[in-house]
């Protein structure tokens, strides 16, 4: 294996880190200039070609490496041509909700804001503000395109927008590969996108990681041994050998560094080796160092045969000579469309000429900057972009070109870069007469068994977090069980065996809360590994189920043991198995009610807020409170919804559900009324005048009161135990089967 990576220009075992120490140590400085300039390779063999021939690694040294040309039938000749994404006259704008303050105030608003030089997108009529005006460019594979300007100048939109985050209703324009219009769905496979925040499980190690995402975006059909390959050819790629065992780490945990944070976030987006990588703002909150080394990690991205598109706020002097092509924003037009080496031509050209010792992008922005903050604002800019970009064209060669060049359409194009390894996620069909891609790289069952296990060790390195559940528990156990300490079979017994059972009933609804804060945590990880296809949503969801499975049942067991025996619960070993149940399946249906709402709701004191309010109106129509042939007619369809409820009349029929068992006896009938505090002898007088009364013989020792006649006293009667079982289990079920929806619906990834 190493002595096929030696032969790879691509792999010259050298990691972005060692490039910037030898332009430290050797004083280089970028010129940018094209002649000097090294040429750019494109067809550098990818990570897919070094992969397929890792078998050859006991190959001669004498043997040549393997050749890639790639044989799809037809009349097809010679290699496929570059891919080149092409945008033309892309126009957003978005409606304006009218404001509540006045139109002084509004103006005097607009003023402080073009002063202070954020950009003002124009706004039409006062109802729409148009985010990007005829934008038009185009990227090559090999290159990286560059999106440059102030803060508010369309940056991250126009990333958006080329990366199908806007919706097709709401963009104007056209966006082409190769010429051919590009499909929403075939981007999503072709292409990664990697977001401006570093999204990632703080407790994985950088080489777990980019494992999962290997897991994740490479096909089933490519061996163990193989995804191991590519992560750590990945990770040579990326400069972070030394890291690789490093947790990546949080506030709480001490980590990777910030530079090689954003390195691996761009690692898990590129392991299956995208045709077209969009990113935004990558250099975004590194030092210039750091910057840099991002930046020549996607240099080499490109040269292996990608397009990388990304925006910048500012680039350094040594930044700008990795980049191939500029383009300047400014309030949504575009002011600058060309090579670093043309800016200053142009600008001499536009009358303002760049200093010779000033950095040209930074002199380009603060240009931008003063033109937005006078009167005429930056239309002279963008007028004379127009005209400069025209005279460009007139001075091309504009005959009409083949758009299929050698024969190759875009999708003999695709096929064939997956053909030579590019795109891991691609599957070539069982004929060879061609290649097929995949929506999703892996069956749902993979899927599921890879999240589980990603979630299972994330959770098993901060134990804190399910000791501080079980100790609520444990604590809540414990008092319950010294207050209701070996409740006796009196009619007081009863009240607080009821009392009883509604605090634990609930206990374990309340306790589901603190699982709010998993899926608010993993939100934008989900959003950002599902908007290209890593997985389904139906894996996550039944992922997040599953994971959650054995700690209910600690839970449920810890809370069982510590209260049945003490608080003195009838049924012996078989009510304690079913009392374990009943608590086992409140737990899943509240933790599923929970992830439910942590699918609607985005912030967590909101999300607690409802909860909390939503389980006490939960206890309030439980039937402890009152009765259900209590309850007025208009609330009783709550009653039914009660997630208390179920588990509440569960357990009373677990413990009442007896004929023979006698709760109240001669006497202690009298008990809680007026005629309890008379003496002994007076309630047996009262007895035989009852008896004498009814014709019956009351005595001392006389059952008044079973415990089926305590179930009918509590209106608990309509199901059994069982069912009861049953219903709060399928609850949970269908909370789950809610949070798949609240998900669908809720993670689109688009602007409208």
């Amino acid at each position: 294996m190493s002595r096929f990576v030696d032969k790879l220009p691509f792999f010259d075992r050298r990691s972005p880190m060692d490039d910037a120490e030898e332009i430290a140590r050797d004083g280089l400085l970028v010129h940018h200039h094209h002649h000097h300039r090294p040429p750019r390779p494109i067809h550098n063999p990818t990570l897919g070609e070094l992969l397929k021939h890792v078998g050859d690694a006991g190959a001669g040294p004498d043997e040549s490496p393997p050749h890639f040309d790639v044989e799809l039938g037809g009349n097809l000749s010679g290699r496929p041509p570059p891919f080149t994404l092409t945008f033309t006259d892309l126009s957003y704008s978005v409606k304006v909700r009218k404001p509540f303050w006045s139109l002084t105030f509004r103006r005097k608003n607009r003023l402080a804001t073009d002063v202070a030089g954020e950009a003002q997108p124009n706004l039409n009529s006062g109802r729409t503000k148009t985010l990007l005006d005829s934008i038009s460019g185009e990227a090559k594979e090999g290159e990286i395109l560059a999106v440059l300007g102030a803060s508010g100048s369309g940056k991250s939109t126009l990333i958006d927008a080329l990366a199908n985050r806007i919706s097709r209703e709401s963009l104007k324009g056209s966006v082409t590969l190769n010429g051919e219009p590009l499909d929403g769905r075939l981007l999503k496979v072709i292409s990664a996108y990697v977001m401006q925040d570093d999204l990632l499980y703080p407790m994985l190690t950088v080489e777990e990681t980019l494992m999962f995402a290997a897991e994740f975006r490479l096909p089933r059909s490519l061996s163990s041994s193989k995804k191991k390959a590519r992560v750590q050819a990945l990770i040579d790629q990326l400069g972070l050998r030394r890291a690789a065992k490093t947790i990546i780490g949080d506030e709480g945990h001490r980590g990777v560094s910030g530079g090689e944070r954003r390195r691996v976030s761009i690692g898990m987006d590129i392991v299956h080796d995208p045709i077209v990588l969009f990113l935004d703002e990558p250099t975004s909150g590194l030092d210039s160092t750091s910057a840099f080394m991002v930046v020549k990690v996607l240099q080499r991205i490109a040269q292996s045969g990608s397009i990388v598109i990304m925006s910048v706020h500012q680039p350094s002097y040594r930044i700008l000579g990795l980049l191939d092509r500029l383009l300047f924003l400014s309030r949504g037009q575009t002011v600058y469309s060309g090579s670093p080496d043309g800016l200053p031509l142009f600008f001499s050209e536009f009358g303002r000429p760049i200093p010779e010792n000033e950095n040209r992008t930074e002199f380009a922005l603060d240009l931008i900057r003063e033109l937005e903050s006078s009167t005429a604002g930056t239309k002279s800019l963008v007028d004379f972009n127009n005209s400069w970009q025209n005279m460009k064209i007139q001075g091309t060669n504009t005959a009409a070109k083949n758009p299929h060049p050698n024969g190759y359409s875009l999708k003999d194009a695709i096929s064939a870069s997956i053909s030579r390894g590019k795109l891991f996620s691609g599957a070539t069909d069982s004929s060879g007469a061609g290649t097929t891609m995949q929506t999703f790289a892996n069956p749902a069952w993979v899927e599921i068994g890879v999240l589980t296990k990603r979630s299972a060790k994330n959770s098993r390195r901060m134990p804190e977090l399910f000791g501080m559940r079980l100790g609520a528990v444990l604590v809540t156990g414990f008092i319950l069980a010294t207050i209701f300490w070996q409740l006796d079979n009196s009619p007081k017994g009863v009240q607080e065996r009821l009392g009883f059972f509604a605090i634990g009933m609930s206990t374990m609804f309340y306790t589901c809360a603190d699982a709010l804060p998993v899926f608010l945590q993993e939100r934008y990880i989900f959003m950002r590994e599902t908007a290209y296809n890593a997985y389904r949503r139906s894996s996550y969801v039944l992922s997040n189920a599953i994971v959650g499975v054995p700690s209910l049942l600690l839970l449920s067991i810890a809370f069982a043991a510590t209260t049945f025996f003490a608080v003195g619960l009838a049924g012996g070993a078989s009510g304690f198995f079913f009392f374990f149940l009943i608590i086992f399946a409140s737990f899943w249906a509240g933790s599923g009610f929970v992830t439910f709402l942590s699918g609607v709701v985005s912030h967590v004191m909101l999300g607690y807020t409802v909860v909390v309010a939503i389980l006490a109106y939960f206890l309030l129509f439980s039937g402890f409170f009152i009765n259900r042939d209590r309850i007025p007619d208009y609330w009783i369809w709550f009653h039914y919804l009660s997630l208390v409820k179920y588990p509440y009349e569960a357990v009373l029929m677990n413990e009442f559900d007896d004929s023979t068992k006698c709760f109240v006896r001669g006497t202690q009938m009298f008990e809680n009324t007026p005629l309890g505090l008379l003496p002994e002898v007076i309630k047996l007088n009262v007895l035989k005048s009852m008896s004498s009364s009814l014709g019956v013989n009351l005595t001392a020792q006389t059952c008044v009161t079973t415990g089926s006649d305590i179930l009918k006293q509590q209106a608990v009667t309509q199901l059994s135990k069982w069912n009861c079982l049953w219903v709060t289990l399928a609850w949970g079920f269908f909370f789950r089967v809610l949070f798949y929806f609240s998900l669908l619906l809720g993670s689109k990834n688009k602007r409208r």
